[in-house]
């Protein structure tokens, strides 16, 4: 049965005017919570590792070894080294006596003045091998240092990437640490958006795990999206949030200058009305009846939900109705 809507009595209504996007005064976007310093450890070197010290959660210190490669070749190396500063280090002090004899011999007319050059020419080479070999040893020593990885800063081990008797190798992650204390939220807006976002503007977040809502600031733009898709990066800088941590989803509102044109409508959260998987509104048109709009929506922040099609501005959206709508139902302002 049809209704008939003109026997009805129109239904009080209380109504915004939908505002323009050019008038939009902020960005709704979607962002991750992320620690502000983020890095997997590896070793320089090719080897089994022997000891793993921490495990996924750990808190260390700055300078705190966290896991053992095996060197057996660079110890046998070291060996080798050793052996040839010592053997050098002889040589060297043999060639000294024979240049201070020579020297004696030189000043006594007893020596040539060529068997004098060649004397001091094997002192001089003598003494370049005990450099040389010392050198080795530093060599050495410094691919020792590299067989144990100390955290370079103080934070909190977040993955395991290998255990105890995997073979590392240069470059290969064994864990990542990230850094206690402060956050950042990370996000990527399109081309059309990146021009209305500056370094330093105020933000509003909102956390999706409970919902907390906090503030922080922008700190870091990308100026290129190559290799990201067309997508520029942004990192907004927050204030301690105890409870938060990396990896958690936020709903991020910056705001932007009006008339810039940078964002999408905005509708209020109590305007929504859901019917299955469908989420829409109710407008009112020209002669005052209730018109429903199926809307596609972006992410919702505080009491207003962002939509991506659906309306257009200056229509007239029902807030609040004394009575049950329906589509084409007479209203009353």
């Amino acid at each position: 049965m049809v209704r008939q809507t003109s026997q009805q009595t129109p239904i009080p209504v209380t109504t915004v005017q939908i505002g323009s996007a050019g008038s939009a005064s902020f960005l709704l976007i979607s962002g991750q919570l992320t620690a502000t310093r983020s890095i997997p450890l590896s070793t320089r070197l090719m080897g089994y590792i022997t000891r793993l010290n921490v495990g996924i959660g750990d808190n260390v210190r700055a300078g705190q070894i966290l896991f053992t490669v095996s060197a057996s070749d660079i110890q046998a190396k070291g060996g080798q080294v050793a052996a040839a500063i010592a053997q050098a280090e002889a040589a060297a002090a043999v060639a000294e006596k024979d240049y201070e004899r020579y020297k004696i011999l030189h000043q006594q007319h007893s020596a040539t003045d060529k068997e004098l050059e060649n004397v001091t020419l094997q002192y001089q080479v003598a003494r370049a091998q005990v450099q040389s070999a010392r050198q080795m040893q530093q060599e050495v020593g410094a691919s020792m240092r590299y067989a144990q990885v100390a955290a370079p800063f103080s934070g909190t081990i977040t993955q395991k990437w290998m255990d105890a008797g995997s073979l590392a190798s240069p470059g290969a992650p064994v864990l990542t640490l990230e850094s206690d204390g402060n956050l950042q939220a990370t996000a990527t807006l399109t081309e059309d958006r990146i021009h209305h976002v500056r370094k330093g503007m105020p933000v509003h977040l909102k956390a999706d795990a409970d919902g907390r809502e906090f503030s922080g600031e922008v700190a870091e733009i990308s100026r290129s999206s190559v290799g990201s898709g067309g997508q520029y990066l942004i990192k907004i800088n927050l204030r301690r949030q105890q409870g938060l941590l990396p990896g958690m989803y936020v709903h991020i509102r910056i705001a932007t200058k009006a008339g810039t044109g940078s964002g999408n409508l905005r509708v209020p959260v109590e305007s929504l009305i859901r019917h299955g998987d469908l989420t829409g509104v109710y407008v009112v048109s020209a002669d005052r009846k209730a018109l429903i709009r199926w809307l596609r929506i972006g992410i919702i922040v505080g009491k207003e939900a962002e939509v991506l099609s659906g309306i257009v501005p200056g229509e007239m959206l029902v807030l609040h109705a004394g009575g049950r709508l329906w589509n084409g139902a007479d209203v009353k302002l």
